[in-house]
């Protein structure tokens, strides 16, 4: 080693260039920023501070002082249930379109029928005064012809009847017989509420024995017997027999027609009714 290497001073920290400074040294900021970064964090920590405080104050006042009413219940729930608007129109919910879900209940054990279209009405007697609907009277036909081949002769008693007809069948009646509506509808339906309304029932007699008219005894008839064995082969059945489920008294004689879409439709659409 040469004296002038000997006498050489190692360099002062504020000689170094930037290229002779370690990269580890290099990679983190100059000393001269910290004081700003700091003060910047400072600032940061305070605003989240006054923010935290405002929303205490906010949760305080609103708890204390209901300043801040929130939304009801009742309010949401008519929100949710709002018609629905598109291009092709407005679609309500059931809640405001109550029709939609409605089901008729019954009345003293009855249901509700509709009145038979009177074009759709013909006579199944000679005189013309007891009719059934097309369908339903052609199949009675049938039926009462295929009796009379075994000697059986039915008496037709009552087929359709009018909204109108039944008012007096139920009420002016009940008032002769001095009956309450409930105990008068063990019998008869109240207006509205007969399956007579249908055009699809029909109250059947025996032609040897008129005295078993409209009363149970008709189920000793021969009639009864050959109607209770071959009724269902021309689409006919009994509408209340014994112990049936809407309650109404057992009637032997009161037959109903099943045999096309239109009347099962109506009757086990009226039996799946609310209760």
């Amino acid at each position: 080693m040469d004296n002038a290497s000997l006498s050489r001073k190692p360099p002062q920290a504020s000689e170094l260039v930037a290229d002779e400074i370690p990269e580890a040294v290099r990679d983190h900021p100059y000393p001269e920023a910290g004081p700003s970064q700091s003060k910047k964090k400072g600032l940061i920590w305070k605003l989240l501070g006054l923010g935290a405080l405002a929303c205490g104050v906010s949760i305080w006042l609103h708890l204390n002082f209901n300043l801040f009413p929130a939304t009801s219940q009742a309010e949401q729930t008519q929100q949710n249930t709002a018609p629905v608007s598109s291009a092709s129109g407005s679609v309500a919910s059931p809640a405001t379109n109550p029709k939609a879900t409605a089901t008729p209940d019954n009345l003293l054990g009855h249901l509700p029928y509709q009145e038979a279209p009177a074009k759709d009405l013909v006579g199944v007697t000679s005189d013309g005064s007891i009719k059934l609907r097309t369908s339903a009277a052609a199949k009675y036909q049938e039926m009462a012809n295929a009796a009379a081949a075994s000697g059986i002769y039915f008496a037709p008693i009552s087929g359709f009847r009018s909204v109108e007809d039944q008012q007096h069948v139920f009420f002016d009646v009940k008032a002769e017989r001095r009956q309450n509506a409930s105990k008068r509808a063990e019998v008869s339906a109240p207006p509205g509420y007969s399956e007579h309304h249908t055009g699809y029932a029909i109250d059947i007699g025996d032609g040897g024995a008129p005295d078993t008219n409209l009363s149970p005894s008709f189920e000793n008839t021969q009639a009864f017997k050959w109607l209770e064995a071959n009724a269902v082969t021309f689409s006919f059945e009994m509408s209340f027999p014994k112990n049936n489920r809407q309650g109404v008294s057992y009637e032997p004689w009161h037959w109903r027609f099943v045999g096309d879409k239109q009347s099962l439709e109506t009757f086990y659409k009226a039996h799946s009714m609310k209760k």
